[in-house]
């Protein structure tokens, strides 16, 4: 009769050591979790909304949308293909001019080939140029060049170095150490450790990366337009204030349609780039 009782008494000591630890308290992520949730109501509570006009929001869109797309006015297609190959234009000379910029300067940003200050100099410029927009490098640069596709193509090729240097010296460093070990073992300076430990390693994916900014400025070339520099987006916005929506409508499809074969030929060679031509079976 004894064993129960002393199995019982066994089995407490280790049901305790099996109990639960406390819950640890993180007193500074409640603070912040507070903090973040009065800055949200505060942001919402601070700005003027008329919170009544968002059940109509869905009619009127409704409305505006017939406007636009139940009888488009091709009439205007012409000039809307010649504003949009101005805007292809402008991107495609930000683009150039914004690799011929970016490229050596991301080749001394990355690490071991660039001294440390330089390197981090140039960083900083690049996240510099990554936090302001092109549509506000335009409006600096309009007041030199007016308002002409070469304020939208500069604008672009600016803002492109912050994200092409970027891209560039994560590429250069990304790049396996075996072929550069070996250029510099073989008494190469850095410019050839650059041209052949470097660069055929790395190639595919600055054409990647060149292709893929080209794809971003064809359609921030639409939104520069809306400042005047031309385009297709200067047509949007004129028609737009006129309020011809029938015009309107016939410009978007245009610029949808324009955009979207872009992007699907330059993935297509982005994919051929990176990953090389198919196998048929």
């Amino acid at each position: 009769m004894s064993a129960p009782a002393s199995t019982s008494r066994a089995s407490a000591p280790a049901a305790a050591s099996f109990a639960l630890p406390p819950r640890p308290r993180r007193p500074l992520r409640a603070v912040a979790w507070t903090v973040v949730a009065v800055v949200v109501v505060a942001s919402f509570w601070s700005v003027d909304i008329t919170w009544s006009r968002l059940v109509e929001l869905p009619a009127e869109v409704l409305r505006y949308v017939g406007l636009m797309f139940g009888s488009p006015n091709w009439s205007k297609l012409p000039e809307a293909l010649w504003q949009t190959w101005r805007s292809v234009e402008m991107a495609w000379i930000g683009t150039v001019l914004g690799i011929l910029v970016a490229t050596p300067l991301s080749l001394v940003a990355a690490r071991g080939f660039g001294p440390a200050p330089v390197r981090w100099a140039l960083r900083l410029v690049f996240s510099v140029i990554r936090a302001v927009p092109e549509l506000v490098f335009a409006i600096i640069i309009l007041s030199v060049t007016g308002l002409t596709p070469l304020t939208g193509a500069l604008a672009l090729a600016l803002n492109g170095v912050g994200t092409l240097g970027k891209w560039g010296y994560e590429a250069v460093e990304a790049v396996p150490p075996g072929p550069i070990e070996a250029a510099r073992a073989a008494g190469g300076s850095t410019s050839q450790v650059l041209r052949w430990g470097v660069w055929p390693q790395a190639s595919p994916t600055f054409l990647s990366f060149w292709l893929y900014r080209f794809e971003i400025n064809v359609r921030a070339s639409a939104v520069l337009g809306l400042i005047g520099v031309g385009g297709i987006g200067d047509m949007l916005t004129s028609y737009t204030q006129y309020r011809e929506w029938s015009t309107v409508g016939m410009l978007l499809i245009v610029v949808v349609v324009v955009t979207m074969t872009i992007d699907a030929v330059s993935g297509r060679i982005r994919r051929r780039i990176m990953e090389g031509p198919s196998v048929r079976t």
